[in-house]
């Protein structure tokens, strides 16, 4: 660069601007991740539409713009308090509009100021600044001189370990004497967190900012030194690696001449003699072949080598070829189901039937099956039942939260640690290709940016595919055809539909008080009682004692809380055993309390009366049937609805058309023709902290609204379950049998049902049926005559007070 040019680009730096012509008001444009500094020239792109608006309107004040930095750069649309008040004033030297909308400009930094005042938010905003003058020193001493001077000379040793100091620059740091301009024209090469530079610029003594600069850009300086080290170091680690690969590989040319063997190579023939073993398909023997060779021309200590050897160890340990003989006798397979699991006849006939034809047709694909119901009704157990049966081994991998694809298909072989999905890595720990895989939770699958895994499984649990399952880690085709894989939920709601498509559902619903009671005698006591060290001659549990057990202590569609109780009473019995008591110890209703506590289920207590404005629904939950109480009370109001319980859309929308049924037949209903006018509705579910929604609250809605508007007491025996439309039509539901055995736990009587459901009465067992009273409905006004009770005229009271 020429000494002109150099003089040139001083003047341009050390150039006092006019700052009269600077307006008082200027447009505001917030910058991220910068602090703008005097002098400094600076390209932007801008994109916001409040900073592309603020740029367009600095041409009308002589192309000046107030600059300054948001203290949080993830905030899209800064407010005043977003920004800092200490900005620069800044001139835009050159600007282009892009293609896109965007702004691209040339600002440099005029001089600091401050924003005292917002005269415009909403378009863009536009500030009233204060010029804030920066104090140099009176005279320059030594001790600024010195100040500069060492500035100067880090500086070039910054750039210097860099490698991007030329003579231009030092020309340039050496022609600056003013304190001000050296510290501003460093500080805005340094990179700095926001915080920082901000801070800088706010510091008016120039001394002071410069002695600033100074302590940022010594540390700068150590953390380049401790880099430039750092790369030293590796170079000479990497100069160091090759240099002992040479002398290894000497040393086994030693070892090969002297005819001696080594570890890498007794390795390489092992390895060899497993890939023949293990039969491998003929794809699948030649990809292994490949990498064998691969790994023999590798360094044994390198990564890579490492990567190839846990690929290898996992293709001769999967089992191509190896399986156990099934045992399909019928008979015994039906005398594991029984002793392991009472009742489930429909579940149980339908594994036999499974079990039967691949007895009479072995190469039959087998059929998807997918178990859903509540937890703790069997599910898993039957799979390890059906595994036992069998004689096959049995692996049950859990799929409730993952969300990478990768889970299921494996990981790529591109870094260390990559492993194959879930599935394969279920058949090596197996040793067989044809186990009971059990995928459980299928129904709390996720998906994120990292995949979808159900879109994974469409490939492995299609019988018309599996054969030929590829993993992302193996390469390979693996045969899945032999593996019987079962499926468990609790909803089948949340199942992708392709997924759901591919396999058989059964139901399992629950069990009824009477099955929990013969279930508890004949297998969950006599387990408590083995693994409690007590024997069955030192405790006895009266009928009495275990009925109350079932309906008072516990409340639910599976045993997992009857086990728990269980389990309790045979730990107390333990430790008094333990403590030296001796005798039989009976358990009747009268001192369960000691053992359990006061009940913690009272059924009756929900309802104990009938009442006006609550009506009973059923519903169907992951954990089976449970009572869903609809509440409605009016008062004084101009006609407004109000719906609490935390429900959800659809239950939003069965409460507006309930309402727009009950309105649109208040006449015919007998409800006064003011009484919509005159009243707010609140309509409430009860147990607010728990999130509730579906199609099958409609009815129960209907009901509670006529009872209020009405006064009729709701016949707290009756339950009811349908949706309803604006016509008063009753919709059909489904979860009939679980919401059946719900109401049955709940002491209700008499449940009302859609008439479209009336074939679902079937799958009922006769002892619920015997216990309710079903009736079918296809209108509205149906359900009003059953449910609700008659009242004599004289005891109706008027509209103010019915909600009483």
């Amino acid at each position: 660069m020429a000494e002109a040019d150099i003089d040139d680009l001083i003047e341009v730096i050390e150039k006092e601007s006019n700052i009269e012509n600077i307006p008082k008001s200027l447009p505001m444009m917030p910058v991220r991740d910068i602090v703008v500094f005097t002098d400094m020239l600076l390209p932007l792109f801008v994109g916001r539409e409040k900073s592309i608006k603020a740029m367009e309107e600095c041409m009308d004040y002589d192309r000046y713009i107030f600059l300054t930095a948001q203290k949080d750069a993830e905030v899209e649309k800064p407010g005043i308090e977003d920004v800092y008040e200490v900005g620069t004033v800044g001139r835009v030297q050159k600007m282009i509009k892009l293609p896109d909308g965007r702004i691209k400009a040339l600002v440099q930094g005029i001089v600091t100021a401050k924003a005292v005042s917002y005269v415009k938010k909403r378009s863009f905003f536009k500030v009233v600044i204060e010029i804030l003058e920066e104090h140099d020193p009176e005279e320059m001493d030594i001790a600024v001189e010195a100040l500069m001077r060492n500035v100067k000379e880090n500086s070039e040793k910054l750039l210097a370990l860099k490698g991007e100091l030329s003579g231009d620059i030092g020309d340039l740091l050496s022609h600056i004497d003013s304190p001000g301009k050296l510290a501003d024209l460093v500080a805005s090469n340094l990179h700095l967190r926001v915080e920082d530079a901000q801070e800088l610029l706010e510091i008016k003594e120039t001394a002071e900012r410069l002695k600033k600069v100074n302590d940022l850009l010594a540390k700068e300086l150590a953390l380049s030194t401790v880099q430039a080290k750092i790369q030293t170091d590796v170079k000479d680690e990497i100069s160091k690696n090759q240099r002992d690969y040479y002398l290894r590989e000497q040393v086994k040319a030693i070892h090969r001449e002297l005819g001696e063997s080594d570890e890498k190579l007794a390795e390489l023939k092992e390895f060899r003699a497993k890939i023949k073993k293990c039969k491998l398909p003929k794809e699948g023997e030649q990809e292994a072949v490949k990498q064998l060779k691969r790994l023999e021309q590798m360094h044994s200590d390198s990564s890579e080598a490492s990567v190839v050897r846990t690929y290898l160890d996992t293709i001769v340990e999967l089992p191509w070829s190896r399986s156990t003989k099934d045992v399909l006798d019928i008979v015994r397979a039906r005398d594991v189901l029984d002793r392991n699991h009472f009742g489930l006849e429909k579940i149980k006939e339908r594994i036999l039937e499974y079990l039967s034809v691949r007895k009479l047709n072995p190469k039959k694909k087998g059929q998807i099956i997918c178990f859903v119901g509540p937890p703790g009704v069997g599910k898993t157990s039957l799979g390890q039942a059906i595994a036992k049966s069998m004689k096959r081994k049995f692996h049950r991998v859990s799929l409730g939260g993952i969300r990478d694809e990768a889970e299921i298909r494996g990981h790529r072989r591109t870094y260390i640690g990559s492993m194959p999905g879930r599935i394969l890595q279920g058949l090596r720990q197996c040793g067989t290709n044809n186990p009971v895989f059990m995928l459980d939770e299928i129904d709390k699958l996720g998906n994120d940016f990292r995949g979808d895994p159900s879109s994974a499984l469409l490939e492995a649990l299609d019988p018309e595919q599996n054969y030929e399952f590829s993993d992302h880690y193996l390469n390979i085709p693996f045969d899945l055809s032999n593996v019987m894989f079962i499926l468990t939920a609790n909803i089948a709601d949340t199942i992708p539909s392709a997924l759901l498509d591919r396999m058989e559902v059964i139901r399992i619903p629950g069990y009824t008080p009477q099955e929990k009671m013969e279930i508890a005698r004949t297998h969950l006591l006599p387990r408590k009682l083995r693994d409690n060290g007590l024997i069955r001659r030192s405790i006895k549990i009266s009928s009495n004692a275990m009925e109350s057990i079932v309906t008072e202590h516990t409340l639910e569609a599976g045993l997992r809380e009857l086990e728990r109780k269980l389990d309790t009473i045979c730990r107390k019995i333990a430790r008094k055993i333990a403590e030296g008591k001796k005798g039989k110890f009976t358990i009747t209703r009268q001192n369960l309390t000691q053992y359990l506590g006061p009940p913690h289920y009272l059924t009756e207590l929900d309802q104990e009366e009938s009442q006006v404005g609550l009506a009973t629904g059923l519903a169907w939950t992951e954990v089976g049937g449970e009572t869903l109480y609809i509440e409605v009370s009016l008062f004084p109001g101009k006609g407004e609805l109000m719906v609490t319980g935390q429900i959800g859309e659809i239950m939003q929308e069965s409460a507006r058309a309930a309402l727009t049924y009950t309105k649109s037949n208040q006449e015919r209903l007998g409800i006064d023709k003011d009484a919509f006018d005159n009243h707010d509705i609140h309509i409430h579910v009860p147990a607010g902290a728990i999130p509730k929604d579906g199609p099958s609250a409609g009815i129960a809605m209907v009901t509670a609204l006529v009872s209020a508007f009405c006064g009729r007491k709701v016949n707290n025996k009756v339950g009811m379950t349908g949706e309803v439309s604006l016509r008063g039509r009753v919709l059909p539901i489904g979860g009939l049998k679980e919401k059946a055995l719900g109401a049955l736990r709940a002491g209700i009587k008499h449940v009302i049902i859609p008439e479209k459901n009336k074939k679902d009465l079937y799958d009922i067992p006769k002892n619920i049926k015997s216990k309710l009273k079903f009736t079918c409905v296809r209108d509205v006004n149906q359900v009003l005559e059953i449910a609700l009770e008659e009242i004599p005229k004289s005891e109706i009271p008027d509209q103010e007070t019915k909600q009483a």
